[in-house]
């Protein structure tokens, strides 16, 4: 296979794959042993989804139903494109008898859409608007794997991780702010045997680059000397100067974290004890970067004596801060992507980075909205919570109740094993 992305080449029989894959999934399933011809990125979904304690024989758990999916899909973002969804793959779901589905970042469905014999049977397993899809709550499935891996996808017969939904595939690519770059969800169309084809997941693909310069053409012009600077959940910040896009080295982006969140200035001394946790680092060093730094941005961004940016930046970060401010702790889970540079040790870096997720993580706990707080339960950052998973166990209905006691339990017993453990 030329794709590992590809569930099934072109030419191969899916009867034969069918089988193969099922004798794989079981010899996962009783010794934990990946074989042929279960694909890389199948095998590493499988180990998340058993990290994530996703039993097989389970169903998505619907965490959103009536006036509460219709409120929070209107607020979406997404939503400005459902439109070009529907022009673009509505009669292709409904002659192939397929499913339309798009989902949030957090591998929500918001909608499920196309020919109705096909929606029926896949209500039994819980794939509907408002049912959680993501790999920590519903295992391998291309939604939640293509948001997991943010990359395209496709899912065919026993890759699912839930033996329920291994009579089908499925083919899903993630979208994001044409902007920022910051993940909103993903599309993805499911159905039975005719969908396991390489060009279906090319046909989604497509249809989310299309959704994306739709979304581009839709946003409001920014203005003149517009900067922002995305930190939340990656490794290397995103910088928009002017519509401009800068993807930034690991110390670039964490000396403009640190000058964005000092706008009136720091000094070279302080700037060096703010970024480097190694105390043997010398002021040469950190004047190198801010060279190159600048060389990079233009002399008119970054001034010297003391350090600062000479615009306003508009951080993902203050974006988070400023809505959990005004109370609106939706709005503020919705734009969070992430922890902040979470691979960075710069002190500056893990003190906003802890303070923020601090900040939030109580903002959802006083809230105590079972959807915000399976989205911090369920995300990698949220799966070892304890109180977060308490709160939701609190919080959800009766017959929803069980995994999450469950999982408090798992944590419980591992935390009271560590030895930093409580």
């Amino acid at each position: 296979m030329t794709d590992t992305w590809v569930a099934l080449e072109e030419g191969a029989d899916p009867a034969e794959r069918r089988g193969a894959l099922r004798r794989a999934y079981e010899s996962f399933a009783t010794a934990g042993r990946v074989d042929r011809p279960v694909r890389p990125v199948v095998a590493d979904s499988w180990q998340r989804s058993a990290r994530a304690h996703v039993r097989p024989e389970g169903t998505a758990s619907v965490e959103l139903s009536d006036d509460d999916l219709g409120a929070y899909r209107d607020a979406h973002p997404l939503t400005r494109v459902m439109p070009l969804f529907r022009e673009l793959m509505g009669a292709y779901a409904s002659d192939g008898e397929h499913l339309i589905a798009v989902c949030d970042a957090h591998g929500r469905l918001l909608w499920v859409e196309g020919h109705t014999a096909t929606r029926a049977q896949a209500g039994g397993m819980n794939f509907v608007p408002g049912a959680r899809w993501s790999e920590a709550a519903a295992g391998t499935n291309a939604p939640g794997t293509a948001i997991a891996v943010d990359r395209p996808v496709q899912v065919f017969a026993a890759e699912h991780f839930l033996r329920p939904v291994h009579p089908w595939t499925c083919a899903a690519a993630p979208i994001h702010d044409p902007r920022t770059g910051r993940l909103l969800g993903a599309v993805d169309i499911t159905g039975g045997d005719r969908l396991a084809h390489p060009h279906s997941l090319a046909f989604v693909g497509a249809v989310a680059r299309a959704a994306e310069s739709q979304l581009a053409l839709l946003a409001p012009p920014q203005a003149s000397g517009a900067v922002q600077l995305s930190v939340l959940g990656r490794d290397e910040a995103l910088l928009v100067v002017d519509g401009r896009k800068t993807r930034l080295s690991r110390r670039h982006s964490e000396i403009l974290t640190v000058l964005s969140n000092r706008p009136e200035g720091i000094c070279g001394d302080e700037l060096l004890m703010e970024l480097y946790e190694d105390e043997s680092v010398t002021p040469v060093t950190l004047r190198a970067e801010l060279f190159r730094l600048r060389g990079l941005l233009g002399p008119d961004l970054l001034r010297s004596r003391p350090y600062r940016l000479t615009a306003p930046v508009d951080t993902d970060f203050d974006t988070v801060t400023r809505k959990l401010a005004s109370g609106a702790v939706t709005g503020a889970m919705s734009a969070y992507a992430g922890p902040l540079l979470p691979a960075s040790l710069s002190p500056a870096v893990v003190r906003l980075r802890r303070r923020l997720a601090d900040q939030l993580r109580a903002a959802l706990i006083a809230r105590g909205d079972p959807g915000l707080l399976a989205d911090w339960a369920y995300s990698p950052w949220g799966e070892d919570d304890l109180a977060v998973w308490r709160t939701l166990a609190d919080a959800l209905p009766a017959r929803q109740r069980p995994a999450a006691l469950a999982r408090v339990r798992e944590i419980d017993a591992w935390q009271g094993m560590s030895p930093s453990g409580a």
